[in-house]
């Protein structure tokens, strides 16, 4: 698995129909209409997010590693 920061991951949310709901200082949290699952993804410049957190986020909004 590639290393990917949170804009990154961000912009993939939105290429698959996640929506930005709200943010609170470098936290973003995207959901979508209809689904009560909301993520918070940490945007901290383009610091790469952490494996574990990266793997749960995807895991939580449905894609896998392809959509990377």
């Amino acid at each position: 698995m590639r290393t990917v920061s949170g804009k990154e991951l961000a912009r993939v949310f939105e290429q698959h129909g996640w929506q930005l709901l709200r943010v609170r200082g470098s936290h973003h949290v995207y959901g979508r209409s209809g689904s009560p699952i909301r993520l918070s993804i940490p945007i901290h410049g383009n610091k790469p997010l952490k494996i574990g957190l990266l793997k749960h986020l995807l895991r939580e909004a449905g894609l896998d590693d392809a959509d990377l």
